[in-house]
């Protein structure tokens, strides 16, 4: 048992009239006893579950990112020229709608934004369909990609993903916590900000509720994190529904902003694209890549053009929706999928 620990666990565990949040150092500390396995698995579930039950706050957050990036992966910055884009989607997947998250950064990289994604396998609770999967669908296997090797393909073609269990496997090994507990614990808000690289970056992440955007955004603040955009997406990933409106967060320096969309204003109204099998998933995402008519093509549009917009590449909305719809009409994101399939042994 680790009595350092458990010292910790008392502060957060003492119920609502004496327990207390920790300061960032403290929460340091408990993110890092658990991740190199000195707090024994009765600790770390018993801690797991008094946090979500007490909720974090953005310092905790921020202590447990600050063990995270000590103990974690480091991809070095691949250059000083425009910040890449880190993607923060839950790690649990989806079960529901569609992921749009592959197509939109394909369409960024053939703009020449970089995009760096992470995520690892089906997770608790909710077994959702991780983009590991469909990523092999695609027929890019992330699985056996080392850090050498990210770093070449964030280089060029300009997309990269880091499979946490192979790069990050102290991490990986609480995902079974989630099960015993049966809950989200706060661990999957710390994945949609952690990012395993050293450089400049414009972070953008999805949310469900408020309280947990509040949450991210004070504790990247803490951290100094100049380039951020939250967005209320589908199943608290940053993929743009098409069935209400999108609430945005611009975080600009010292700056944050919010922005509303309305998609039945801008033409991109209707229902959101439901889950399917994965091979029909991937036939087609293949499809709307080649700039082939369907179903998939205003989603595709709709994300793209946002991001082009968001990144810089592109000075307006309508901007960013004509240079999607140019870059599919092209194959541009077909060719940068091409090209990282032929990266593989």
């Amino acid at each position: 048992m680790s009595h350092a620990f458990r010292e910790l666990l008392k502060i957060i565990g003492s119920g609502p009239h004496t327990g207390k949040s920790l300061t960032r150092s403290q929460a340091a500390e408990a993110m890092r006893l658990m991740l190199t396995g000195a707090a024994t698995p009765a600790q770390i579930g018993a801690f797991l579950i008094a946090h979500r039950i007490k909720r974090p706050t953005g310092e905790e957050l921020a202590g447990m990112l600050d063990a995270c990036q000590e103990l974690g992966p480091r991809l070095e910055s691949i250059g000083e020229g425009r910040p890449i884009v880190t993607l923060g989607i839950p790690y649990d997947g989806r079960s529901r709608t569609a992921p749009l998250g592959i197509v939109t950064a394909l369409i960024l990289a053939a703009a020449g934004q970089p995009v760096l994604m992470h995520g690892g396998d089906r997770m608790p609770t909710k077994y959702g369909l991780p983009l590991i999967e469909l990523w092999q669908a695609l027929g890019v296997d992330w699985t056996g990609t080392d850090l050498t090797q990210l770093g070449d393909r964030l280089q060029n073609p300009g997309l990269a993903f880091c499979y946490v269990p192979r790069h990050f496997p102290q991490a990986a090994a609480l995902v079974d916590y989630r099960d015993q507990i049966g809950k989200r614990p706060p661990l999957a808000t710390l994945e949609l900000m952690w990012s395993p690289y050293a450089g400049p970056q414009h972070r953008m992440m999805g949310f469900v509720h408020p309280p947990t955007e509040t949450m991210m955004r004070e504790a990247l603040a803490l951290h100094g994190v100049q380039w951020l955009t939250t967005i209320k997406g589908l199943e608290g990933s940053p993929d743009l529904p098409h069935d209400r409106a999108v609430i945005v967060g611009l975080g600009r320096g010292d700056r944050f902003d919010r922005l509303c969309l309305n998609p039945w204003e801008l033409g991109y109204s209707g229902p959101n694209l439901p889950m399917a099998p994965t091979a029909e998933l991937a036939g087609a995402i293949a499809e709307v890549l080649q700039g082939k008519p369907g179903p998939w093509r205003s989603s595709a549009v709709w994300n793209g053009g946002f991001y082009l917009w968001q990144c810089g590449i592109c000075d307006a909305l309508a901007v960013g929706f004509d240079r999607a719809a140019a870059l599919l009409d092209q194959g541009r994101p077909w060719d940068v999928l091409c090209a990282l399939r032929s990266t593989q042994s």
